[in-house]
């Protein structure tokens, strides 16, 4: 089926923002936008971002022999020899460049005017720059840089080649999506808030755009961007288990913008009511994590297997009952009542696996809207799902961090920690890292999953003490909603560096819907103007 809008992915990572706009249905089953081209330099991130676009080429009924693979193992198909227009069409649309190079100028360009002559100006442009530079941890290590100068740091300024695609498309709409760092960073004492926002509503050879903020939920007041903070969406209001914050800003060409705005309220009312009634349930950690496999952590730098790893958490219990004494009256007893449980556990010898692919089921209480997202019947198995391994040491302190999450409804801070279980750490007592091993707690969304998961799982710690573990890919993947049939490409560190840089696709598919709603009101208006227009023109 034709679609309305050809979507153009810039910055596009493994393609979380892609994802939720072309999945996007509206109440006639009818998806508006289509993936016409997505830019992506790092090549596991390119690899899954072209594995998704193949897959897309089959709407909404992959190849059975995609399930086949991941449910019954055994060697991949060769995609390219099975599906040879499909696996092209992909090639074409996911490319693998360097925004900025002369080489990707000339081939995006290209591709750009073919875009142009199908689709003319029914086009949306979507993705955000990179943001080392904007990123408060990116700034403190930029700070550590003897002779750092920001105004020569390339990355600050990577925001104009999404300007420069803007003068060459002229889409309808666009969304730009980064860091809440992006709102403080500045450069030679200029903000680059301020000078990003003003070069997107000013782009070069065209009539300029209007910039408007998705506003929180129930307010009208942010959406026409009064102050920066007022771009800052929280995805924990919109239905995904994590809290995670970013600036995402919605520009209309001005003549979308002018079509619709209401004299009375102004475009911003309307993007705010929509939002609400777009929005879903709050979810938590526990709503996509009950229901998937239990697997137990690798050890690293000893012996891996069921027993051995039995035995080390079997230490780690004893170690851990050590310390229980040096906890409050009423949260002690609770607290050893879960770490024996744990212990007899490893007493009896765990079999707990460290890859699996099932169970793949969801919480209890796990909204419909996100379950029914997440979930595909076909898949009988979870791909992307094994277990990283830990130090023995961090076994104790991931059992103690978990077992406190679970009797006191926080992951605890270093303070907490007993000097027993303290890491070798020489910052660990400075109070900067004071929650360096933190637990996703089960009844909350989760804290925002970034690419540091890809380090040490330290952040990321499971909120099941017997499990004693830091996530896997899945786990974050769920967290950040991309639905179970996504497949992550690379190794296992490169998998966790795509999941965490990516942008939510359930948030990205409200963002769509909102969209959606709004370039429809335009061409309604501009429709019903038009014979006037006709009768105007005549009587001159």
């Amino acid at each position: 089926m034709h679609s309305d809008f050809a979507i153009v992915d810039l910055f596009a990572g493994p393609g979380g923002l892609a994802e939720g706009f072309s999945s996007f249905e509206t109440g006639m089953g009818h998806r508006p936008f289509s993936v016409e081209l997505s830019v992506e330099k790092e090549k596991s991130a390119h690899q899954t971002l072209r594995f998704r676009s193949f897959l897309r080429q089959f709407g909404q009924s992959f190849p059975q022999e995609y399930y086949d693979w991941l449910n019954e193992g055994g060697s991949e198909p060769d995609w390219q020899a099975l599906y040879r227009p499909q696996w092209r069409a992909a090639e074409n649309e996911a490319l693998c460049l360097t925004l900025g190079d002369e080489r990707a100028g000339r081939i995006i360009t290209k591709r750009i005017k073919q875009i142009r002559k199908m689709h003319g100006k029914n086009t949306v442009l979507i993705g955000g720059p990179p943001c080392q530079a904007y990123s408060l941890v990116g700034r403190a290590r930029n700070r550590g840089i003897a002779g750092y100068d920001a105004a020569q740091d390339h990355r600050h300024f990577l925001y104009r080649e999404y300007i420069g695609i803007i003068s060459q498309l002229e889409p309808a709409a666009f969304v730009m999506e980064n860091v809440k760092g992006m709102l403080s960073s500045t450069v030679d004492g200029v903000r680059m808030f301020d000078l990003i926002t003003a070069d997107l509503r000013t782009p070069p050879d065209t009539v300029g755009y209007e910039l408007y903020a998705f506003a929180p939920k129930g307010s009208s007041a942010a959406a026409k961007g009064n102050s920066p903070s007022d771009f800052v969406v929280r995805a924990e209001e919109l239905g995904v288990p994590q809290a995670r914050h970013r600036v995402i800003i919605l520009g209309l060409r001005k003549d979308i913008a002018e079509a619709i705005e209401n004299p009375d309220q102004g475009l911003g009312a309307t993007i705010a009511g929509l939002l609400a009634r777009s929005a879903f349930p709050r979810a938590r950690v526990a709503d996509v994590l009950d229901g998937m496999p239990r697997l137990r952590s690798g050890l690293s730098r000893q012996k891996d297997d069921c027993q051995s790893w039995a035995s080390v958490l079997a230490d780690a219990c004893i170690d851990t009952l050590a310390q229980a004494s040096g906890l409050p009256g009423n949260l002690e007893l609770k607290f050893r009542k879960i770490v024996e449980s744990v212990r007899r556990e490893a007493k009896l010898g765990s079999t707990l696996p460290r890859q699996a692919g099932s169970p793949n089921g969801m919480g209890p209480a796990c909204p419909a809207a996100l379950a029914d997202w997440l979930r595909d019947d076909k898949l009988a198995h979870l791909p992307n799902n094994e277990t990283r391994g830990h130090m023995p040491g961090d076994l104790s302190r991931y059992l103690f961090a978990s077992a406190y999450a679970a009797i006191s409804g926080q992951s605890p801070k270093a303070s907490s920690f007993p000097a027993a279980l303290a890491p070798d750490h020489r910052n660990w007592e400075t109070g900067k890292f004071s929650d360096r091993f933190r637990v996703q707690l089960r009844g909350q969304p989760s804290t925002t999953v970034t690419s540091h998961i890809s380090k040490d799982g330290h952040y990321f710690i499971h909120p099941d003490p017997a499990q004693c573990r830091s996530l896997t890919v899945r786990e974050a993947a769920r967290l950040q909603t991309f639905p179970d049939n996504y497949l992550f490409r690379g190794n296992r560190t490169e998998q966790f560096v795509q999941v965490g840089n990516a942008v939510p696709p359930f948030l990205a598919r409200q963002i769509a819907s909102v969209l959606w709603n709004i370039l429809s009101v335009s061409r309604a208006r501009v429709t019903e103007a038009a014979p006037e227009a006709d009768m105007v023109e005549r009587a001159a």
